[in-house]
Parts: C-alpha cells; sequence; structure tokens
C-alpha cells in the first residue's frame, strides 16, 4: 500500500513540474506594470570581502524589505528602495555576527538599517540594467551604482502572487563609509549582491 501511495505522490509531482516551470516569463515585455513589495523568505542580500588575502568570505542580512515601482515600458521612471536590517548580519559564526553587528564594525545599534534608494535606472539590454542610486551605511550616504540583471516573472503557483525577480550587485568600499576596522588585513573591497523576490501589492 505504502509503495502504490508512493508510486501516485511521485506521479502527481512529476505531472506538476512542467506547470511550475511555465509559470515563470523570462521576457521582460511581458512583465506586470505596478507597486510591489519584497517578498522577505525568497530574498537575499550576500557579500564577500578578502580574509586576509587567503580565502573570500561569505554572509548576508536576512529579512530585507522594499518598495519597487515598476513600469516596465518606461524603465527609467521607475523607483526602487531597499531597507536592510544591520543587526540580522549572519555569518554561519554566531561570535563573528556579533562582532560585525557592533560597534567595532557596523555598530547597529546607532545604524539599524542599510538602505538603498534607486535614483536613476538605465537599460543596458533586454535584461539587464545599470541602477544608480544612494547607498546609506553605517551612518554614510555616498552614490553608488549596480548592475541589474531580470530573471523572471509571473504567478507563483505556491501563493498565487504575481511576483518579479532580479539581481542587483556591484563592488563598493567599506572605508568609503567609515568602516575601516583591521584594514588592509580584512579587504577594503566588498562584493554586494541583492537577490530579490518583489510580489505585486
Amino acid at each position: 500500500m505504502f509503495r502504490s501511495f508512493a508510486f501516485s505522490a511521485a506521479v502527481v509531482i512529476a505531472a506538476s513540474l512542467p506547470v511550475v516551470a511555465q509559470e515563470a516569463s523570462h521576457d521582460p515585455a511581458s512583465v506586470q506594470e505596478g507597486a510591489y513589495s519584497i517578498e522577505p523568505a525568497h530574498t537575499r542580500v550576500l557579500f564577500s570581502v578578502s580574509h586576509m588575502g587567503f580565502t573570500n568570505y561569505y554572509g548576508e542580512f536576512p529579512n530585507a524589505r522594499g518598495a519597487l515601482d515598476l513600469k516596465p515600458k518606461a524603465l527609467a521612471s521607475s523607483t526602487l528602495e531597499i531597507h536592510i536590517p544591520t543587526a540580522s548580519v549572519s555569518t554561519g559564526n554566531a561570535k563573528l555576527n556579533g562582532e560585525l553587528a557592533s560597534a567595532q564594525w557596523l555598530d547597529a545599534e546607532r545604524f539599524p538599517e542599510i538602505v538603498f534608494k534607486a535614483e536613476k535606472i538605465t537599460p543596458t539590454g533586454k535584461t539587464t540594467a545599470n541602477v544608480t542610486g544612494a547607498l546609506t551605511l553605517h551612518g554614510v550616504t555616498r552614490p553608488v551604482t549596480l548592475a541589474a540583471k531580470f530573471h523572471g516573472a509571473g504567478v507563483n503557483v505556491l501563493d498565487k502572487k504575481y511576483t518579479v525577480g532580479f539581481d542587483v550587485s556591484g563592488k563598493i568600499k567599506r572605508s568609503d563609509f567609515g568602516v575601516n576596522t583591521y584594514l588592509p588585513l580584512i579587504g577594503d573591497e566588498l562584493d554586494l549582491t541583492i537577490a530579490a523576490a518583489f510580489e505585486r501589492n
């Protein structure tokens, strides 16, 4: 009986896979215009930095929130704002997490959020764009330009919400924002990636 049930379940799952695969459109022209909010469970803010020249060390900031006013046919007039809780910094090492959130590094108590606010979106290809805006980190606001890559859009078959997904990535120097601890042993340049899922409001 168990084998029969398992076989039936496998058939149902297998039958559903093509449907799932067809849900996301990779054509930017098909994306719905409108106001979107970050879906935090499937959005990741990732960073990496050189550790004494031996390795690249990786971490992330969970629980980002943000808003996107998307105009696919007039992308330059779209708006984007992302808020990242500083104290959420996560490396897989609880002691290091505490150090990074402390006044020695990010000072999460004084500066509870990292904020990126786009000011200009310039298409560079069918599925790519440069996003120039203001990044506020450690109480310092500086202009940065990040590269955006569209992945797909469509109705999420699990929660039935229309979703659009893209990555925004680039390099920043932590010293530009006054985070100078252990320079140059720990690298100055960080690789930053915001892998964002936005749901239509």
